[in-house]
């Protein structure tokens, strides 16, 4: 049994007091046993104000928030997936990048999220992603992690089960999806897609989100989840802030495989015939 940790949050439009978070959950995941921490989309910047967003966002290699967790990873000898933060990635942009961070504090990948979330809601809101970052276009998976190959996506990317089938041809037995789901889109759609993705790929799906109503003024859906690659439901943190935990018997990626074999089942198709 591998045991992992989720970390809830509501971050806010102040790195360093996002700083002090995330390093405090490290710390509590440490303490609690974990040989690996989750965490949120955007864990160290959730700020829909373009202008003051870019005025707090740094380069990789300037990033506070990223310094401050990678040296919490090499006190504690814990590993970390941070979910994302906002950074500065030339031509005006910015990108949002996850990191894998090993127990030495070393990066051992970089995911940027591929598919970007433009929408208006019926509710009146409007986001419009790919005006302020860059998309990334390389499926990224890492190996020898504490939950062995692990796969990265970044919340709409939950959508697409096409790189979820990328992900797993590449080895995945684990995918990451960190997440700042909005609430109407949470109630309707985010347990049922995380549940689909973990059976139709036959894996783990991490889930860290961010929950609560935060600085900028948006309200986020919460409820973190960890599901099993039958679909159940593990953990489920509900609403609020905070760590959870969670243990992973990874030996049910292959049972499961050997129950449903979808994965070996798969088959290029052409295009659909039109008539």
């Amino acid at each position: 049994m591998t045991r992992i940790a989720l970390f809830q949050s509501c971050t806010g439009i102040d790195p360093a007091a996002n700083a002090a978070s995330l390093v405090s959950a490290i710390d509590a995941a440490a303490s609690g046993g974990a040989e690996m921490l989750f965490t949120p989309e955007m864990s160290g910047l959730l700020d829909r104000d373009k202008e003051r967003a870019a005025g707090n966002a740094e380069s990789e290699g300037d990033d506070q928030v990223l310094a401050a967790c990678r040296e919490a990873a090499r006190r504690n000898g814990v590993w970390l997936h941070l979910g994302s933060l906002a950074l500065r990635a030339g031509d005006g942009k910015l990108a949002n990048r996850g990191f894998v961070i090993d127990a030495d504090g070393k990066i051992r990948a970089r995911y940027d999220k591929i598919h970007l979330f433009d929408v208006d809601l019926p509710t009146g809101e409007s986001w419009r992603e790919s005006a302020v970052y860059a998309g990334g276009s390389q499926a990224v998976t890492v190996a020898g992690t504490p939950v062995r190959q692990l796969g990265l996506t970044i919340c709409y990317d939950l959508r697409f089960p096409a790189l979820f089938e990328r992900l797993t041809g590449a080895g995945a037995q684990v995918v990451a999806v960190p997440a700042a789901f909005t609430v109407p889109t949470g109630q309707a759609h985010w347990h049922v897609l995380l549940r689909a993705r973990a059976i139709e790929a036959g894996v783990f799906v991490v889930a860290a989100a961010q929950s609560g109503t935060h600085e900028d003024g948006r309200s986020t859906y919460g409820h973190s989840l960890l599901v099993d690659p039958w679909g159940e439901v593990l953990l489920d943190m509900g609403e609020g802030t905070g760590v959870g935990f969670a243990e992973l018997d990874l030996a049910k990626v292959a049972e499961v495989r050997g129950r449903v074999p979808a994965i070996s089942h798969r088959r290029a198709i052409g295009e659909a015939a039109r008539h």
